[in-house]
Order: structure tokens, then C-alpha cells, then sequence
């Protein structure tokens, strides 16, 4: 038996529901998105406090730029979400603002953090590994090449029979006299 819905009638209602029953949907529906809305809400993260001097706050930004996030780690805190980036961004500019110079505030993190909070780290006997690295392994990957390569100019090619190479020159010439039928 087919239902039609009449005017104003709901499909989302049955028929003969209450008014308790239509408050508990709607009270549902209400709770539904209030939590949405909150996790929206807490998914924003608090934002970082910019100092009122405009010269502080580019001194601010360009040492944030040289500074890696912790927690994104391939982000500098200046560009960085996280919550630990804004709390860097404002001890950067607190620092600042109170005078001491990029290389106090950067010794400052470092002392604290190491030197995994610097994208650039220094070149000392620790680093050389990752300064060389990268150069060592394309190095090391253009020798392996280079070997293969000559490796295989080396390797005889096998020769063809007669009719391997009969076929060869009709599949050259645009002719498979091999598969007539």
C-alpha cells in the first residue's frame, strides 16, 4: 500500500507521533549539532598575540621563519597551527620586545629545545652527516648508474637467426609476413 503525503505532512514524521516524540527528534537533532559546532570551534587554535611595534613584530616573523616547529616539524613556527608554534612566536616576540637581539633568542631556544629547533643547523662535527648526506647519496646514485650503464654496453647482444631476423626486417618495413594465416 502506497502512503501519500498530504499538505504539510513530513516524511520524516510518522503518522500518529507525538509531540513528546517530535520535541525527543528535535532535542536529537539540536544535540547532534552542538557537538559539531563545538568540535569546530575547539579545532581552531588560538591564535598568536602580534606585538603593537611593527618593527619588533618583522624582526619576529623573520626569526620565526628560521625556527622549525616541534610538532609539525616541517613547518617554521611562524607558519605553524600548533599550539606550541604560537607559545615560540610569543616568547620570540616577549624576547624581543624586551630587548635582547635574534642571536640571544635563538641561543635561548636552542638551550632549550637543541638544535633540532633550528632549520639550518650549524656545520660542526655532529651536522656533517647532514650536511654531506644528501650529496653523498646523489653521488652514490649517479655511480651506481654509471655502472649498470657500462655494465650493459659491455653484454653481447645475442644474434638472430635467419628468420628472427627476416621477421625483424618485414616488422621494420610495416610487413608481419610471420602471422599470415
Amino acid at each position: 500500500m502506497s502512503r501519500t503525503l498530504g499538505r504539510g505532512a513530513s516524511p520524516w514524521r510518522t503518522a500518529g507521533e507525538s509531540l513528546w516524540g517530535r520535541m525527543r527528534r528535535g532535542f536529537a537533532w539540536f544535540l547532534l549539532a552542538a557537538c559539531f559546532a563545538a568540535a569546530w570551534a575547539a579545532d581552531e587554535p588560538p591564535a598568536a598575540q602580534p606585538v603593537g611595534d611593527p618593527a619588533i613584530e618583522a624582526r619576529a616573523l623573520k626569526l620565526g621563519h628560521e625556527l622549525r616547529c616541534l610538532v609539525c616539524q616541517n613547518q617554521s613556527i611562524a607558519e605553524s597551527n600548533a599550539e606550541l608554534a604560537h607559545d615560540l612566536m610569543n616568547q620570540v616576540r616577549e624576547q624581543l620586545a624586551a630587548g635582547k637581539s635574534e642571536e640571544e633568542v635563538r641561543a635561548y631556544l636552542v638551550a632549550r629545545y637543541g638544535e633540532f629547533v633550528l632549520y639550518q643547523p650549524p656545520l660542526k662535527a655532529s651536522t656533517v652527516a647532514l650536511w654531506a648526506g644528501p650529496f653523498a647519496l646523489a653521488l652514490a646514485g649517479v655511480l651506481a648508474l654509471w655502472r649498470v650503464l657500462r655494465r650493459r654496453s659491455r653484454e653481447e647482444m645475442p644474434a638472430l637467426s635467419p628468420d628472427e631476423a627476416a621477421r625483424a626486417q618485414a616488422l621494420l618495413r610495416g610487413k608481419d609476413e610471420g602471422e599470415r594465416s
